[in-house]
């Protein structure tokens, strides 16, 4: 396994926690997990767009995950991406929520809209992450899935052209907590909560 140490003894413990998943959460991460095995089975690529109204936080912090738990489970021709209805950034707080889980972060640049690369191996393509438009052409145009992180994407959304499939996994917002002494708690909690069940889909995955 070549994922860095302080990273894979986060995802260990996060493995331990999936017990504090409701049923009705893991009927829905069920249903996700079922998408991929199928398409796995038939030897097709699988595309993920995870997609929040901004991208700045929520839907970054799930690409990130998710991309991990596909390498930690050793599942082939996984690719995720992330995306909005508008383009801010990836929010500073996220980063470093993201840091604090022992993955390392490259900014690549210091623009309003930098450009970050995300490592959890020294081995595996970095994670490119920065907020952009879900149509955004860094993404697939067609053949993935949408995966709707927050209430108001979701929403806004009815339609996200070139999906072929679906699925409403939203978590709250961190940015309600932003400039308060819970920032650093709450920031960490979510990425936490994302971790634990983009694991446990990924656990569930069949080859």
């Amino acid at each position: 396994m070549t994922i860095y140490e302080p990273v894979k003894n986060e995802i260990l413990k996060l493995l331990k926690t999936s017990y504090t998943i409701s049923e009705e959460r893991k009927n829905l991460l069920n249903n996700f997990a079922e998408y991929i095995s199928k398409k796995i089975n038939n030897g097709t690529v699988v595309n993920l767009i995870f997609i929040c109204t901004h991208n700045s936080r929520r839907s970054t912090m799930s690409q990130i995950w998710a991309q991990t738990a596909a390498e930690y489970f050793n599942i082939p021709n996984i690719n995720c991406f992330s995306g909005g209805t508008e383009a801010t950034a990836f929010n500073p707080r996220a980063v470093k929520a993201v840091q604090n889980f022992g993955f390392k972060v490259e900014q690549k640049d210091e623009s309003e809209n930098p450009i970050y690369l995300v490592h959890f191996s020294d081995e595996n393509e970095p994670i490119k992450c920065f907020s952009k438009v879900y149509s955004d052409k860094f993404n697939p145009q067609n053949n993935f899935a949408a995966i709707m992180t927050c209430s108001d994407a979701d929403a806004n959304c009815p339609l996200v052209l070139g999906a072929e499939a679906r699925f409403p996994v939203k978590y709250n917002d961190p940015k309600e907590y932003d400039d308060t002494d819970f920032e650093t708690q709450k920031y960490s909690e979510r990425f936490e909560q994302i971790g634990i069940e983009m694991l446990y889909t990924f656990s569930r995955i069949k080859q």
